[in-house]
Protein backbone atom coordinates (compact mmCIF):
# COMPACT_ATOMS: atom_id res chain seq x y z
CA UNK A 1 0.00 0.00 0.00
CA UNK A 2 1.24 3.55 -1.42
CA UNK A 3 1.93 6.17 1.22
CA UNK A 4 -1.34 8.04 -0.73
CA UNK A 5 -3.30 5.00 0.03
CA UNK A 6 -2.52 4.69 3.57
CA UNK A 7 -3.55 7.95 3.79
CA UNK A 8 -7.03 7.69 1.88
CA UNK A 9 -7.42 4.17 4.34
CA UNK A 10 -7.34 6.64 7.42
CA UNK A 11 -10.28 9.02 6.32
CA UNK A 12 -12.18 5.85 5.57
CA UNK A 13 -11.64 4.20 8.63
CA UNK A 14 -14.83 4.09 11.33
CA UNK A 15 -12.92 6.15 13.97
CA UNK A 16 -11.94 9.97 13.61
CA UNK A 17 -8.41 10.62 12.33
CA UNK A 18 -6.75 12.65 14.79
CA UNK A 19 -4.16 14.68 12.51
CA UNK A 20 -0.86 16.09 14.15
CA UNK A 21 0.22 19.53 13.10
CA UNK A 22 4.18 19.86 12.79
CA UNK A 23 6.49 23.10 12.00
CA UNK A 24 9.55 21.18 11.60
CA UNK A 25 11.38 17.92 12.14
CA UNK A 26 11.62 17.39 15.96
CA UNK A 27 7.59 18.52 16.09
CA UNK A 28 6.73 15.36 13.10
CA UNK A 29 9.18 13.19 15.24
CA UNK A 30 7.31 13.65 18.45
CA UNK A 31 4.26 13.53 17.03
CA UNK A 32 5.17 10.36 15.16
CA UNK A 33 7.10 9.07 18.22
CA UNK A 34 3.60 9.66 20.29
CA UNK A 35 1.35 7.56 17.95
CA UNK A 36 0.00 9.96 15.70
CA UNK A 37 -0.74 8.12 12.81
CA UNK A 38 -0.68 10.79 9.80
CA UNK A 39 0.99 14.49 10.32
CA UNK A 40 -0.32 17.58 8.71
CA UNK A 41 2.03 20.65 8.17
CA UNK A 42 1.33 23.79 9.70
CA UNK A 43 1.72 26.79 7.49
CA UNK A 44 1.23 29.19 10.44
CA UNK A 45 4.04 26.99 12.37
CA UNK A 46 6.51 27.07 9.62
CA UNK A 47 6.58 30.30 8.57
CA UNK A 48 6.73 31.97 12.22
CA UNK A 49 9.59 29.20 13.03
CA UNK A 50 11.32 30.89 10.22
CA UNK A 51 10.76 34.32 11.03
CA UNK A 52 7.88 35.21 8.28
CA UNK A 53 4.22 35.61 8.87
CA UNK A 54 1.80 33.31 7.69
CA UNK A 55 -0.18 34.27 4.11
CA UNK A 56 2.50 32.94 1.86
CA UNK A 57 4.90 35.59 3.26
CA UNK A 58 7.72 32.98 2.99
CA UNK A 59 9.89 32.18 -0.32
CA UNK A 60 7.56 28.89 -1.70
CA UNK A 61 10.70 27.31 -2.29
CA UNK A 62 12.12 27.80 1.48
CA UNK A 63 8.56 26.33 2.61
CA UNK A 64 8.54 22.85 0.18
CA UNK A 65 11.81 22.33 1.54
CA UNK A 66 11.01 21.96 4.94
CA UNK A 67 8.06 19.93 3.96
CA UNK A 68 10.38 17.80 2.34
CA UNK A 69 12.52 17.01 5.09
CA UNK A 70 9.75 15.91 7.57
CA UNK A 71 8.63 13.64 4.56
CA UNK A 72 11.72 12.25 4.59
CA UNK A 73 12.06 11.89 8.15
CA UNK A 74 8.87 10.37 9.67
CA UNK A 75 7.80 6.77 8.13
CA UNK A 76 3.88 8.23 8.49
CA UNK A 77 1.49 10.22 6.18
CA UNK A 78 2.15 14.07 5.66
CA UNK A 79 -0.48 16.60 4.17
CA UNK A 80 0.89 19.80 3.11
CA UNK A 81 -0.73 22.95 4.17
CA UNK A 82 0.56 25.28 0.85
CA UNK A 83 -2.08 28.01 1.72
CA UNK A 84 -3.64 29.07 -1.37
CA UNK A 85 -0.88 27.65 -3.75
CA UNK A 86 1.78 30.63 -3.71
CA UNK A 87 0.42 31.57 -6.81
CA UNK A 88 -1.99 34.19 -8.49
CA UNK A 89 -2.74 32.28 -11.68
CA UNK A 90 -3.47 28.63 -11.89
CA UNK A 91 -0.95 27.15 -13.99
CA UNK A 92 1.57 28.47 -11.41
CA UNK A 93 -0.88 26.99 -8.38
CA UNK A 94 -0.78 23.60 -10.32
CA UNK A 95 3.07 23.46 -10.56
CA UNK A 96 3.05 24.13 -6.67
CA UNK A 97 0.51 21.23 -6.02
CA UNK A 98 2.76 19.24 -8.36
CA UNK A 99 6.22 20.02 -6.84
CA UNK A 100 4.26 19.31 -3.42
CA UNK A 101 3.39 15.89 -4.33
CA UNK A 102 6.38 15.34 -5.77
CA UNK A 103 8.32 15.64 -2.40
CA UNK A 104 6.13 12.56 -1.27
CA UNK A 105 3.48 13.69 0.99
CA UNK A 106 -0.29 11.86 0.86
CA UNK A 107 -2.17 15.02 0.35
CA UNK A 108 -2.48 18.74 0.47
CA UNK A 109 -4.39 21.55 2.04
CA UNK A 110 -5.93 24.21 -0.20
CA UNK A 111 -7.78 27.25 0.99
CA UNK A 112 -10.21 29.15 -0.81
CA UNK A 113 -9.39 32.48 0.45
CA UNK A 114 -7.67 35.05 -1.71
CA UNK A 115 -3.74 35.97 -0.12
CA UNK A 116 -3.04 39.21 -2.21
CA UNK A 117 -6.34 41.01 -1.44
CA UNK A 118 -9.03 40.12 0.61
CA UNK A 119 -12.37 37.67 -0.03
CA UNK A 120 -12.46 34.20 -1.34
CA UNK A 121 -12.60 32.83 -4.42
CA UNK A 122 -15.46 32.83 -6.53
CA UNK A 123 -17.14 29.11 -5.87
CA UNK A 124 -16.64 28.14 -9.66
CA UNK A 125 -13.65 30.12 -10.31
CA UNK A 126 -12.01 27.57 -7.54
CA UNK A 127 -14.25 24.30 -8.50
CA UNK A 128 -13.04 24.71 -11.64
CA UNK A 129 -9.11 25.14 -10.20
CA UNK A 130 -9.98 21.82 -7.87
CA UNK A 131 -10.55 20.30 -11.11
CA UNK A 132 -7.53 21.46 -12.96
CA UNK A 133 -5.40 20.26 -10.33
CA UNK A 134 -7.08 16.87 -9.92
CA UNK A 135 -6.24 16.02 -13.66
CA UNK A 136 -3.05 17.27 -13.29
CA UNK A 137 -2.24 14.65 -10.57
CA UNK A 138 -3.48 12.08 -12.13
CA UNK A 139 -2.17 12.38 -15.08
CA UNK A 140 1.57 12.58 -13.30
CA UNK A 141 0.75 9.28 -11.41
CA UNK A 142 -1.09 11.01 -8.32
CA UNK A 143 -3.86 9.09 -8.28
CA UNK A 144 -5.95 9.62 -5.37
CA UNK A 145 -3.94 12.38 -4.20
CA UNK A 146 -5.56 13.46 -1.06
CA UNK A 147 -7.21 16.95 -1.75
CA UNK A 148 -8.34 18.75 1.45
CA UNK A 149 -10.18 22.07 0.14
CA UNK A 150 -10.38 24.42 2.90
CA UNK A 151 -13.27 26.28 2.75
CA UNK A 152 -13.08 29.96 4.52
CA UNK A 153 -16.38 30.99 5.36
CA UNK A 154 -16.93 30.75 8.59
CA UNK A 155 -13.69 33.25 8.91
CA UNK A 156 -14.95 35.40 6.35
CA UNK A 157 -18.84 35.36 6.03
CA UNK A 158 -21.59 36.16 8.90
CA UNK A 159 -24.26 34.18 8.26
CA UNK A 160 -21.53 30.98 6.60
CA UNK A 161 -23.43 27.69 6.85
CA UNK A 162 -25.39 27.39 3.68
CA UNK A 163 -22.63 28.76 0.97
CA UNK A 164 -20.06 26.39 3.08
CA UNK A 165 -22.39 23.70 1.96
CA UNK A 166 -22.87 25.17 -1.52
CA UNK A 167 -18.83 25.66 -1.36
CA UNK A 168 -18.12 21.80 -0.26
CA UNK A 169 -20.68 20.15 -2.68
CA UNK A 170 -18.22 22.13 -5.71
CA UNK A 171 -15.26 21.17 -4.27
CA UNK A 172 -15.93 17.53 -4.25
CA UNK A 173 -17.79 17.52 -7.47
CA UNK A 174 -14.47 19.10 -9.30
CA UNK A 175 -11.80 16.64 -7.30
CA UNK A 176 -11.29 17.25 -3.81
CA UNK A 177 -11.19 14.45 -1.69
CA UNK A 178 -12.56 15.94 1.52
CA UNK A 179 -13.52 19.20 2.85
CA UNK A 180 -12.03 21.16 5.73
CA UNK A 181 -14.29 23.81 7.85
CA UNK A 182 -12.20 25.84 10.03
CA UNK A 183 -13.48 27.91 12.52
CA UNK A 184 -16.94 26.47 12.77
CA UNK A 185 -17.86 25.74 16.32
CA UNK A 186 -21.82 24.55 16.62
CA UNK A 187 -22.98 21.11 16.75
CA UNK A 188 -25.75 21.60 14.59
CA UNK A 189 -23.63 23.26 12.03
CA UNK A 190 -21.36 20.52 11.96
CA UNK A 191 -24.00 17.23 11.78
CA UNK A 192 -25.59 19.54 8.99
CA UNK A 193 -22.23 19.75 7.23
CA UNK A 194 -21.42 16.34 7.22
CA UNK A 195 -24.85 14.95 6.36
CA UNK A 196 -25.18 17.11 3.35
CA UNK A 197 -21.53 16.64 1.72
CA UNK A 198 -20.30 13.10 0.37
CA UNK A 199 -16.75 13.54 1.62
CA UNK A 200 -15.24 13.29 5.04
CA UNK A 201 -15.39 16.44 7.04
CA UNK A 202 -11.93 17.84 8.76
CA UNK A 203 -12.65 20.20 11.75
CA UNK A 204 -9.96 22.84 13.38
CA UNK A 205 -9.81 21.78 17.01
CA UNK A 206 -11.07 25.38 19.06
CA UNK A 207 -11.74 26.14 22.85
CA UNK A 208 -14.95 24.25 23.19
CA UNK A 209 -14.47 22.05 20.12
CA UNK A 210 -11.40 19.46 21.35
CA UNK A 211 -13.34 16.24 22.68
CA UNK A 212 -12.55 13.83 19.55
CA UNK A 213 -14.22 10.94 20.34
CA UNK A 214 -17.69 13.14 20.64
CA UNK A 215 -16.74 15.37 17.76
CA UNK A 216 -16.28 11.75 15.61
CA UNK A 217 -20.22 11.20 17.00
CA UNK A 218 -21.13 14.35 15.18
CA UNK A 219 -19.65 13.34 12.05
CA UNK A 220 -16.30 14.67 11.69
CA UNK A 221 -13.83 11.78 10.24
CA UNK A 222 -10.68 14.49 10.89
CA UNK A 223 -9.56 16.44 13.36
CA UNK A 224 -6.53 19.16 13.56
CA UNK A 225 -4.61 21.54 15.79
CA UNK A 226 -3.24 23.84 13.46
CA UNK A 227 -0.66 26.21 15.18
CA UNK A 228 -2.00 25.87 18.51
CA UNK A 229 1.14 22.98 19.97
CA UNK A 230 3.77 25.44 18.20
CA UNK A 231 2.02 28.47 20.21
CA UNK A 232 1.85 26.18 23.36
CA UNK A 233 5.66 25.64 22.68
CA UNK A 234 6.38 28.85 21.85
CA UNK A 235 4.53 30.24 25.23
CA UNK A 236 6.53 27.95 27.24
CA UNK A 237 9.91 28.62 25.78
CA UNK A 238 9.11 32.54 26.62
CA UNK A 239 8.43 31.62 29.93
CA UNK A 240 11.36 29.46 30.79
CA UNK A 241 13.51 31.87 28.86
CA UNK A 242 11.92 34.36 31.52
CA UNK A 243 12.51 32.34 34.40
CA UNK A 244 15.97 31.02 33.91
CA UNK A 245 17.52 34.80 33.48
CA UNK A 246 15.44 35.64 36.72
CA UNK A 247 16.63 33.41 38.71
CA UNK A 248 20.36 33.04 36.92
CA UNK A 249 19.94 29.27 37.62
CA UNK A 250 20.13 26.33 35.43
CA UNK A 251 18.84 23.78 37.83
CA UNK A 252 15.27 24.01 35.93
CA UNK A 253 16.83 22.39 32.74
CA UNK A 254 18.08 19.21 34.27
CA UNK A 255 14.84 18.52 36.40
CA UNK A 256 12.88 15.51 34.58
Amino acid sequence: MTVIQQFQALHQANELLFLGNARDVPSARALEKGGFRAIGTTSWGIAHSLGYCDGEKIDFDLHLAVIKRIVEQVSIPVSADIESGYGEDAATIIEHVLRTAETGVAGINLEDSLKRSTGMRDIAQHGELLGQIRTALDHNGFADFYINARIDTYFQKEAPLQETIERAKVYVECGASGIFVPGVKQETDIRTIAAQVAAPLNVLSLPGLTDGKLLGEWGIKRLSFGNFLYDKTVAFLESSAGQLYQSTDTSSLFQS
